[in-house]
C-alpha cells in the first residue's frame, strides 16, 4: 500500500470523522515514529487552544488493524479504570492514553482509501526522549513500564489478539535465522560466519523463558512489547514518567520479555549501530535504575521466578534482537531500514557484544536485583 500524503484537507476531515468540536487552526507531522503516520492537530474551542493526536496506522505491518484496534481500546479503558493509576483526579487523563471515538462510535474511522485513523487526546507539557541520558531517566521508565504493567495485570491476556504472533519466540527467531544463512540468497553468508557461530554457542538461551513458562513457573500477561525510552512521555518540569505511549504491540506475552528489552536498549552507552565495539559496555547503576523502578511498581504482582531471571531477560532480549538484525542482513535487508553497507551485520554486533559483556556481568546484576529484593 502506497502511504498518502498529507494534506490539510486530510487532517480536517480526520477530526470531522471524530466529531472534534471547534474550529480547526492548523496540523502536521509529530513525533519520530517510522511504522504509523503521526499528526498534531490543533483547534480553537471557545477560545482555548486544544491539540489532540491523530494516528493513520500502517497497515502493512499491521495486517488486521480492526484486531488492533480492539486491543488498543481495551487496554486504554482498562488501565484507566484501574485503581493503579498514579495521578491527581484532575491528572489522570495525562497519566493513561484516551482514545476519541469516532461519530460512528468506533475506536477507529476508515477513509475513503481504506486508511484505518485514530485518535488521542494530546498529552500537554510532557515530551519523549530518544536516548537515556542519565539512570533517572531509566529509572522512570522502569516504573512507567511497570506501573503499566501492574494496572493491565487483571486484565486476562485471552481478551487480547496477538497482532504479531509469534514476536518473542526466540527459538523461532534462531531457526528463521538457520533458514536464513543455508538459503544465504544475497551471498552474504562469508562476512558473518563469526556472528553465526555465536549465535549457534548460545542456542541453549533461546529457550529459557519459554521453557519457564511452559513449566508454569512465569505466567502469561499483557505487555508492552516495545519498552524503548521513547515510548514513555515524562513531565517536561519534573522528569518524572508520565504516560506509556505506542500500544500497537501490546499483547500477550510474558513481562520479562518487557524488562529485558529495557536492558537492551538502556544499560550500554553505545549506538545500536555503532562500528567501534569498544564503546558496547554495561553500565550497572543503569541496570540498577532499572530494575528498581520496575520493581517498585510491578514488583506486587511479579512472581519469584521472575524477579529471579530480570538479568537473564536482559541477555535473552539482546540476543534475540541479533538474531533479527542478523537475519535480516543474510536475507537482504528487507524488514529494517539502512543507511549503509553491512548496516544490519553492525548492529548485530553490538547486540552480541553487548551480550557477551551482560554475561560477564551477570554476578553482578543478580546481586543488584537480590538487594532490591531484600
Amino acid at each position: 500500500m502506497i502511504r498518502r500524503t498529507w494534506t490539510r484537507e486530510l487532517l480536517v476531515r480526520a477530526g470531522e470523522a471524530f466529531g472534534l468540536f471547534g474550529e480547526y487552526i492548523d496540523g502536521g507531522p509529530y513525533g519520530t515514529g517510522h511504522i504509523n503516520d503521526t499528526f498534531a492537530v490543533t483547534y480553537d474551542q471557545a477560545g482555548t487552544r486544544v491539540r489532540y493526536v491523530h494516528q493513520r496506522v500502517n497497515s502493512n505491518v499491521f495486517r488486521d488493524p480492526v484486531a488492533l484496534m480492539e486491543n488498543v481500546a481495551r487496554v486504554c479503558r482498562h488501565a484507566s479504570e484501574s485503581g493503579r493509576v498514579e495521578a491527581p483526579p484532575g491528572d489522570r487523563s495525562r497519566s493513561v492514553l484516551t482514545l476519541v471515538p469516532a461519530k460512528q462510535g468506533e475506536s477507529y474511522w476508515v477513509d475513503e482509501v481504506g486508511d484505518f485513523w485514530r485518535t488521542y487526546l494530546f498529552i500537554e507539557h510532557a515530551a519523549t526522549h530518544d536516548v537515556i541520558a542519565a539512570p533517572v531517566q531509566a529509572y522512570q521508565a522502569a516504573r512507567a513500564f511497570g506501573r503499566f504493567q501492574a494496572m493491565l495485570a487483571d486484565l486476562p491476556a485471552d481478551h487480547l489478539h496477538e497482532t504479531i504472533p509469534d514476536f518473542h519466540h526466540t527459538r523461532k527467531r534462531l531457526a528463521a535465522l538457520k533458514r536464513a544463512a543455508k538459503a544465504d540468497v544475497c551471498d552474504r553468508l562469508a562476512p558473518a560466519r563469526s556472528e553465526l557461530e555465536f549465535a549457534g554457542s548460545r542456542e541453549s538461551l533461546a529457550g529459557v523463558l519459554l521453557e519457564l513458562h511452559e513449566a508454569g513457573a512465569i505466567p502469561t500477561r499483557v505487555t508492552h512489547n516495545d519498552t524503548k525510552l521513547n515510548n514513555v512521555m515524562l513531565d517536561e518540569t519534573s522528569g518524572e514518567a508520565v504516560c506509556v505511549i505506542d500500544l500497537d504491540t501490546v499483547m500477550p506475552g510474558l513481562s520479562l520479555y518487557d524488562f529485558g528489552d529495557m536492558v537492551r536498549t538502556a544499560v550500554s552507552p553505545a549506538a545500536e549501530d555503532e562500528t567501534d565495539l569498544s564503546h558496547v559496555r554495561v553500565r550497572p547503576e543503569y541496570f540498577e535504575a532499572l530494575a528498581r523502578g520496575f520493581v517498585e511498581t510491578a514488583g506486587e504482582f511479579l512472581c519469584p521466578a521472575e524477579r529471579k531471571h530480570l538479568p537473564t531477560a536482559g541477555m535473552l532480549l539482546t540476543y534475540e534482537n541479533g538474531l533479527r538484525f542478523l537475519t535480516d542482513y543474510l536475507c537482504g535487508d528487507t524488514y529494517f531500514k539502512t543507511s549503509r553497507p553491512h548496516h544490519n551485520l553492525d548492529r548485530c554486533r553490538v547486540q552480541f557484544e553487548l551480550l557477551r559483556r551482560l554475561e560477564e556481568a551477570s554476578d553482578e546484576l543478580h546481586r543488584i536485583v537480590d538487594s532490591i529484593q531484600a
